[in-house]
């Protein structure tokens, strides 16, 4: 006898362009392939809209969104963003950080987001507020969306005494790996070496905000390396931003790129923060401030794209909306062509799901049922035209459905009853 089906996706549209069925039964598909007829607790005729995997955010900072009304930028630099923020921490309450939090949450989830990692800044300035108002977050918010948060030195840890006690800390009490900021401290070389130091310890990943500015006058990419290497945590190291790269040389990149990818050390690009605060100093063509997605993928590194900031002074604009990131990446990275355009949506799929570690990530029979059907015609338009959710499903199971209704009256007004219906218009 047949298994009943806990749901059935029927005329689905899947990224290679063929229509077909998508059966999903105790949270994985269980089968692609004709299922009209076959019983389901649910069916959903999808009527050749496009279904990707769910998208992964890489790299959030959920604990300082949403803080324009009261840390807005002055000049719209790394440091002033980096000032105002701090400043603003010394106010937070677990409650506020947990409210702004749920709201950037709910967008995610409601923009086809399944899995994200956050941020949560550890420091003597916040103590553990950040990571005791997410942690129960992980399990609210589990139907819908799986959460990693990474305790993270922003404020440095030579400069910050007491921060390493503190992560370790924060370790213990449930922080999924950890991050580090070797840019904004006084010993960037110790700021690494501790990170690793703290992560070997614990058996976790690491994932570092590293080379940020748009010369290379940092260039801690090659110390991270190294300590990947030393430690043999190939595979487990992630950098976000890296923006110098772009500076370099091209036979200088191709070589960095080289000894990222033989380390297995991702990148992680945060276009609307990168394009936001780098080249703010450049009075003729502005650089656009994104480390070179190309030829990082070109060179076989691990690389993704993320949401980073969502409206404070990193990143004043922004509504969790991940594939707005893939967008950006069409336009200001050049990834608009079709094949580049297949990389831009994996940067946003299975080369954060590979960050994050996520098992059986994929569209694919024995794969996790997290899937997003999309109100459009091709899956190229998730990140050329921004559609809607129409439905999003975690686990085998529908987490958010969307409908909308359009009604254009002025079509009437202007030609008469021989005006044009347009379609997907109802009454």
């Amino acid at each position: 006898m047949t298994a009943i089906l806990d749901l059935a996706l029927l005329d689905c549209r899947l990224p290679d362009g063929r229509r077909t069925d998508i059966g999903c039964r105790d949270g994985v598909v269980a089968v692609i392939g004709p299922l009209r007829g076959r019983p389901a607790g649910r069916v959903v005729d999808c009527q050749g809209r496009p279904v990707t995997p769910g998208l992964v955010d890489a790299h959030v900072h959920l604990d300082k969104a949403l803080l324009l009304d009261r840390a807005p930028g002055t000049d719209g630099t790394l440091a002033d963003a980096i000032r105002v923020t701090a400043l603003a921490k010394r106010a937070f309450s677990a409650a506020d950080i947990r409210e702004r939090a749920r709201r950037v949450l709910d967008m995610a989830v409601r923009h086809g987001t399944t899995a994200m990692r956050s941020h949560v800044e550890v420091d003597p300035i916040v103590g553990l507020r950040g990571l005791e108002a997410l942690l129960p977050l992980k399990q609210e918010y589990a139907p819908a969306l799986e959460l990693q948060l990474c305790a993270f030195a922003q404020e440095g840890i030579v400069d910050a005494p007491g921060t390493e006690a503190l992560l370790d800390r924060a370790l213990a009490a449930g922080a999924d790996l950890v991050g580090g900021c070797p840019y904004n401290d006084s010993d960037p070389i110790a700021h690494v070496d501790t990170v690793f130091r703290l992560a070997t310890a614990h058996g976790v990943d690491a994932d570092f905000h590293v080379d940020f500015a748009d010369e290379p006058r940092h260039q801690h990419l090659a110390r991270i390396v190294a300590e990947t290497e030393r430690h043999g945590w190939q595979g487990r190291v992630a950098v976000g931003h890296a923006t110098e790269m772009a500076a370099l040389p091209p036979a200088e990149q191709d070589g960095l790129a080289a000894r990222l990818r033989a380390a297995g050390v991702a990148v992680i690009l945060l276009p609307a923060t990168d394009l936001y605060l780098m080249g703010r100093k450049d009075l003729r063509s502005p650089r656009r401030g994104l480390a070179p997605a190309r030829r990082l993928l070109g060179a076989g590194v691990t690389v993704a794209a993320a949401t980073n900031n969502v409206q404070n002074a990193f990143t004043p604009v922004g509504n969790a909306n991940l594939a707005l990131q893939g967008y950006l990446l069409a336009v200001a990275a050049h990834m608009g062509a079709p094949a580049e355009a297949e990389d831009a949506l994996a940067m946003l799929t299975s080369h954060p799901a590979r960050i994050l570690g996520l098992p059986g990530y994929g569209l694919g029979e024995g794969l996790r049922a997290d899937l997003v059907v999309w109100e459009a015609d091709a899956v190229r338009d998730v990140i050329a035209a921004l559609p809607w959710c129409r439905l999003v499903v975690k686990a085998g199971r529908v987490t958010v459905e969307q409908e909308r209704r359009l009604r254009e009256p002025w079509r009437a007004g202007a030609a008469g009853e021989g005006a044009r219906r347009p379609a997907g218009a109802t009454d």
